[in-house]
């Protein structure tokens, strides 16, 4: 039995990845445990979405670097190097335009700024809304090799329903990165 070094490499990498985030990065960044009380009541604390998201990450790591690969073994080439990189720019783009979109657009179209607007209709939606939909249309693209309307419309989906999940339902919540400006 034999393993593929790639997804070896690559599951390795993503089971340290959720090792780092769980254990270093949320607990340093957030004030808040999972789940809090306040006021005798349960809300959702700041470390509950990304523990999940790494729990996530560190299950699909482990999958892929002990699921039994086919007997060729594969080297990591220059090919999978190029496709990591195109996926960190796209990331990148994406979590550029969600933080930043609002803020430079209200900044110049408004006097006050964006913290003001933060939680107003269309502000508190503009930058989820156009990252979400440049992240999933762009690592669509990159997956089918090249963009399409299709890609586009399922991103603006994704970022519509997640909208409609997390923030429709709570008056208290902020989506990201809107709590951070």
């Amino acid at each position: 039995m034999r393993f593929d070094r790639a997804n070896l490499a690559l599951g390795l990498g993503c089971v340290a990845l959720a090792l780092l985030v769980a254990l270093i990065w949320i607990p340093m960044d957030s004030t808040t445990g999972l789940i809090e009380k306040v006021r005798r009541r349960m809300t959702i604390g700041d470390a509950l979405a990304p523990t999940l998201a790494a729990g996530f990450l560190l299950l699909g790591g482990m999958l892929l670097a002990l699921a039994e690969r086919p007997k060729t073994v594969r080297r990591l080439s220059l090919k999978n190097l190029a496709f990591l990189l195109m996926l960190i720019v796209i990331l990148a783009v994406a979590f550029t335009l969600m933080r930043w979109l609002g803020p430079v657009l209200a900044g110049t179209l408004t006097e006050g700024g964006y913290r003001p607007l933060r939680d107003t209709v269309p502000w508190k939606y503009l930058g989820f809304l156009v990252g979400g939909t440049a992240m999933v249309a762009g690592l669509t693209a990159l997956a089918e090799r090249r963009m399409t309307w299709r890609g586009v419309l399922i991103g603006l989906a994704a970022a519509l329903a997640l909208i409609a999940v997390y923030d429709l339902p709570f008056d208290d919540l902020l989506l990201p990165p809107n709590g951070d400006v």
